[in-house]
C-alpha cells in the first residue's frame, strides 16, 4: 500500500502551507467586520485606526479598494468594501494594513463604524414564511419536479391510495467547514505580476477570478497552493483575505499577508445551510414504495447566491417509486452565505430520507435493511439512464455480516445502564468527472515528473497522480514526482464532487500514451538508437531489435534533457448513456446513558462501492472522514445565531467537533468493482458519500436503543430526556 508523497513533509513541519510564506517588507491585514445583520453603513471613523502606530493605510467601502465581481463558472464571486450594504453579521467591512499582525489587529479595533440599522431576517423559522423559488441561475436541476404513474391525478392521491403512509418533518442544522487551516493569503506583485499564495481547492480558478477582480489579464496573476489544510468546499471561492491582500498589495507596492482569525472564519466566510425537509412515504404492505413527496426549505444569503438541493440527489435517486413529487424552496436570511460543504444537499437530505425509511420500516415491522434492498433503484427516477454499475447489495450483504446485524433486536437491547441501538442507512453520492489536463515529463535521469493545476486539500490526490503516472509508465511510482497547486500548471479540475482521481488520473493516462508514443518516435527516427527497428515501450524502457533501453538512457542518448506530453482528458459520450453514482451501506452502533442520556456512538462500518480504489489508504482515510463528519452533524454541530445575528459560538470552544474521545474505531471495507464505463481508470469519487447517510444511521440506532425518533440534528440530550 503506497504511502503518501507528503506525508515526510506534512509530519516533520516542512509542508509550507499559504500563510508560511514570508517575503521582505511584508506587510500585515486584519479584517474589520460589521457588527449588525442589515443595514446600511454611515459612516466609518478611521482616524484612531490611522495613526495607531505601524499602520500604513485603512480601506472601507468610503476609501476602497479597486476590485471587480469576478464571474466563472461557479457564477458571480461577492468581493468586499464594494458597497456599503450590510447583508449579515460579521460581514467584512474593512481592512487595515500594518507592519506587523498585531498592529493591524489592535487598529482594526478603533474603527468605528455607524450604521442604519434595518430590519434583519434571522431565524429560518420565521424565514420559511415567505420561503422563495430558486433563481434559475443558482441550481442545476428543476426546483419542482413530478412524475405520476399512468391514471394517477396528482401525488396526493397516489399518497391517499397507499395502504401505509410515514409522513415527517426533520430539520438540519448549519454548519462551519471548520478546515483546520484558517482562510488567509499572501500577495506580491513584481514587474506587474501578482503571485497569491493561499489555500484553494484550484489553483487556475482562484487565479481566473483575481484576475477578474483586479481588471487585470489571466496571465499576470500565479496563484500558488501547494499544500491546503482542509477545504472541504469552503476553499472553492477565493476568499476575502484573497481579494483585500491583492488588491492592497498592489495599491502599496508592497506584500501583504491577510489571515483570518478562527472567530472570523466562522462569519467572514460560507457554510452549509440549514434545511427543513418534509418527507411523505406511501407503501404497500409488503414494504413496496407506492409514493415519494419530499418538500425541502433551505436558508440562503440574501444575494440567493447558493441552494442546497436536498431532495434531488436522495428522493430522486435511491429507491425505485411509480409516482415522485419534489420540491425545493430558499429562505432568504440576514446570516453568513451558504456554500458547498462535503456532499453539498445529499448529506442533510439523507438524513431526512433514510430517517423516513427507517421510520417505514418500523411501521411495517420490515428489516430496515430488507426494506431498502426490496426498493433499490436501477437508475434516477425518471431517467432511463441506468447505473453504470452499483453494487449496494453487496456493500449491504457484507456490511450487515461483519456487523452482526443479524443481533440487532427492534428494541435494542440493555447491557447495565446503557441502551444499545444498531442503526443503518444507504449512501449514494453522484460520481462525475470536470474537464483536466496533465503534463507529464520524462527526464533523462529517468524519473518522471506529472504536473496539473489542481489541488491535494488532504484527499490523497498527489499520491494518487504518483501511483497512476507509475503504472502508466510502467516504472515505480517512487520515481515520479507529482505536482500540484500552481495556477501556470495545466488546468487540472476542480478538488470538489469527488471527481479529482477520476478527472486528474484519466487525463494522466491520456498524457502517458502520447509521451510513450512521442518517445518511440524519437527513438525510431534516422540516426536514433532504434532506426529501422520495429521498437516498443515496456517496464519504462524501448524494446527492440534485441535491445533493451530505459527511456532515461534513451533521452540521455538523444541528448535530450526531458520529454513532455499534455494529457486532456474530459467527460464524454458515456454522459449520455449511463448514471454515475458511488453507493455504500453505513452502520452504527449507539449507546444512550439510562440515567444521563448522554448518547456515545461505540461502533460505526461503512461499506463502499466506489470503482476501484487506487490507494486504499488515503480513501480509506477519505471515508473515514465523512463518516466521523456524520457523527459530528448527528451530534455535535450546530452554528446558534443570535436573534440580532450574531453568531453566538464562532469558536471552536462553543461550536463542538468531535475529538477522539467521541469516535470509535471506525471500520471501513470497499467491495472493489472497477467501473470502466465511467472512465478509463475505473475510479468513482470516495471524498464525499462518506458522510451521506451517517447522520441518518445514528438517529437509527438511538431510536433503536430508546424508542425516541429524533428528527433534528444535532441530538442533544434534552432531545432523550424522558419526561
Amino acid at each position: 500500500m503506497t504511502a503518501r508523497v507528503d506525508a515526510p513533509l506534512k509530519v516533520t513541519g516542512q509542508a509550507r502551507y499559504g500563510a508560511d510564506h514570508w517575503f521582505p517588507d511584508m506587510t500585515y491585514g486584519y479584517l474589520v467586520l460589521s457588527t449588525i445583520a442589515h443595514g446600511r453603513i454611515e459612516a466609518m471613523d478611521v482616524t484612531s485606526a490611522k495613526n495607531a502606530p505601524g499602520v500604513i493605510a485603512v480601506y472601507t467601502p468610503f476609501d476602497p479598494l479597486v476590485l471587480h465581481k469576478p464571474s466563472t463558472f461557479l457564477g458571480e464571486t461577492w468581493v468586499p468594501l464594494q458597497d456599503r450594504e450590510v447583508a449579515y453579521y460579521g460581514q467584512p467591512i474593512g481592512v487595515v494594513i500594518a507592519e506587523t499582525f498585531e498592529q493591524a489587529r489592535d487598529a482594526a479595533m478603533l474603527v468605528d463604524a455607524t450604521y442604519e440599522v434595518l430590519p434583519a431576517v434571522t431565524s429560518m423559522t420565521e424565514g420559511m414564511a415567505t420561503a422563495e423559488d430558486p433563481p434559475p441561475s443558482r441550481f442545476g436541476s428543476q426546483a419542482a419536479l413530478e412524475l405520476l404513474a399512468d391514471g394517477v391525478a396528482s401525488i396526493d392521491d397516489a399518497i391517499a391510495a397507499s395502504p401505509v403512509v410515514v409522513e415527517a418533518t426533520y430539520s438540519t442544522a448549519p454548519q462551519n467547514h471548520a478546515a483546520m487551516e484558517p482562510h488567509s493569503a499572501i500577495a506580491t506583485w513584481e514587474e506587474g505580476v501578482l503571485t497569491v499564495y493561499s489555500g484553494n481547492q484550484a489553483s487556475n480558478l482562484q487565479a481566473d477570478e483575481l484576475a477578474g477582480a483586479l481588471g487585470v489579464d489571466g496571465d499576470r496573476v500565479r496563484a500558488v497552493n501547494p499544500f491546503v489544510g482542509g477545504a472541504f468546499g469552503g476553499k472553492g471561492r477565493t476568499s476575502a483575505p484573497a481579494f483585500l491582500a491583492a488588491a492592497a498589495s498592489r495599491a502599496l507596492g508592497r506584500p501583504v499577508k491577510a489571515a483570518l482569525t478562527r472567530e472570523q472564519v466562522f462569519t467572514a466566510t460560507a457554510g452549509r445551510a440549514s434545511t427543513v425537509q418534509k418527507l411523505t412515504l406511501g407503501a404497500d404492505k409488503n414494504g413496496t414504495l407506492i409514493a415519494v413527496r419530499h418538500d425541502s426549505w433551505c436558508s440562503t444569503a440574501m444575494d440567493r447566491s447558493f441552494v442546497e438541493p436536498t431532495g434531488q440527489g436522495t428522493s430522486g435517486q435511491y429507491y425505485t417509486t411509480p409516482n415522485l413529487s419534489l420540491s425545493q424552496k430558499i429562505v432568504p436570511l440576514n446570516l453568513p452565505p451558504t456554500t458547498f460543504m462535503r456532499a453539498p444537499g445529499e448529506a442533510p437530505g439523507s438524513f431526512a430520507l433514510e430517517s423516513a425509511m427507517d421510520e417505514l420500516a418500523v411501521a411495517l415491522d420490515v428489516d430496515p435493511i430488507e426494506l431498502r434492498l426490496r426498493n433499490a433503484s436501477t437508475a434516477p427516477i425518471g431517467k432511463d439512464l441506468q447505473w453504470s454499475s452499483k453494487h449496494l447489495d453487496e456493500c449491504f450483504r457484507i456490511g450487515a455480516d461483519r456487523f452482526g446485524w443479524s443481533e440487532r433486536t427492534p428494541g435494542g437491547r440493555t447491557e447495565g445502564d446503557w441502551l444499545v441501538g444498531m442503526g443503518t442507512a444507504s449512501a449514494l453520492f453522484p460520481a462525475g468527472r470536470f474537464p483536466a489536463s496533465v503534463e507529464l515529463t520524462l527526464r533523462a535521469d529517468g524519473t518522471a515528473v506529472v504536473s496539473t493545476s489542481g489541488a491535494d486539500p488532504g484527499t490523497g490526490l498527489l499520491t494518487v497522480l504518483a501511483q497512476v503516472s507509475g503504472e502508466s509508465l510502467d516504472i515505480a511510482t517512487d520515481r515520479v514526482t507529482p505536482r500540484l497547486g500552481h495556477s501556470t500548471y495545466p488546468a487540472g479540475g476542480f478538488s470538489a464532487g469527488s471527481t479529482g482521481t477520476a478527472s486528474a488520473g484519466t487525463a494522466v493516462m491520456v498524457a502517458a500514451a502520447q509521451v510513450i508514443d512521442d518517445l518511440l518516435g524519437l527513438a525510431t527516427a534516422p540516426g536514433a538508437p532504434f532506426e529501422g527497428v520495429e521498437a516498443s515501450y515496456e517496464g519504462g524502457a524501448v524494446v527492440g531489435g534485441g535491445r533493451t533501453m530505459p527511456f532515461g538512457e534513451l533521452l540521455h542518448a538523444l541528448g535530450r534533457e526531458s520529454l513532455t506530453a499534455t494529457g486532456t482528458s474530459a467527460p464524454g459520450e458515456e454522459v449520455t448513456k449511463h448514471s454515475f453514482g458511488s453507493f455504500g451501506a453505513q452502520f452504527c452502533e449507539v449507546r444512550v446513558h439510562r440515567w444521563t442520556r448522554e448518547a456515545r456512538v461505540t461502533r460505526m462500518l461503512g461499506v463502499f462501492d466506489a470503482g476501484r480504489i487506487i490507494n486504499e489508504k488515503t480513501a480509506r482515510g477519505q471515508i473515514a472522514g465523512g463518516m466521523i463528519w456524520g457523527v459530528s452533524a448527528a451530534l455535535h454541530e450546530a452554528l446558534e445565531f443570535e436573534e440580532n445575528g450574531r453568531l453566538a459560538n464562532g469558536d471552536f470552544a462553543g461550536y463542538l467537533v468531535p475529538v477522539n474521545a467521541d469516535i470509535p474505531n471506525v471500520d471501513v471495507e470497499f467491495v472493489h468493482h472497477p467501473d470502466t464505463l465511467h472512465n478509463a481508470l475505473g475510479a468513482k469519487g470516495v471524498g464525499e458519500v462518506g458522510i451521506v447517510g451517517m447522520a441518518a444511521a445514528v438517529a437509527n440506532a438511538v431510536y433503536n436503543a430508546t424508542g425516541i425518533r429524533v428528527r433534528h440534528i444535532p441530538i442533544t440530550i434534552e432531545d432523550l430526556l424522558i419526561d
